[in-house]
């Protein structure tokens, strides 16, 4: 693995510990105890499916997970935005969180942008390369 992608990999991890800690420090009433899990959970499949593209045995496998990653990425900075406009949350810490799940959904999708862009370069290359019949 390159150190581009060690380093977004220990950044997914420290946006999901952020936000473990973070929810400990909410308060608790009826919107916060239904957000709560939903938001751990995204912030947690932020970094698994990071991890996992990281380990992709295929381009397609990369692309699959990687498109996940920005999903549950942009599914967290949803939450956190629910969470500032109903006023629950540090508002600085909110506004911290929501930016770095802003930044990991845009290095992801532009990531699986350019995967896509490269296999389809590859496969255009390999059909001109078949000689014809």
């Amino acid at each position: 693995m390159n150190d581009k992608a060690q380093a977004l990999q220990q950044r997914t991890h420290a946006f999901f510990v952020r936000v473990l800690q973070y929810c400990e420090q909410l308060p608790r009433n009826k919107a916060t105890l239904r957000i709560e899990p939903q938001l751990i959970d995204s912030a947690g499949g932020t970094d698994s499916n990071y991890r996992a593209a990281c380990r992709a045995r295929s381009t397609a496998e990369f692309i699959a997970k990687i498109g996940v990653a920005s999903e549950e990425a942009d599914e967290s900075k949803g939450w956190l935005e629910a969470l500032l406009a109903s006023n629950n949350g540090s508002p600085d810490e909110t506004r911290a969180l929501i930016q770095e799940a802003d930044e990991l959904t845009r290095i992801f999708v532009s990531s699986r942008k350019t995967a896509e862009r490269r296999l389809n370069e590859r496969k255009q290359q390999e059909r001109a390369a078949r000689p014809r019949r």
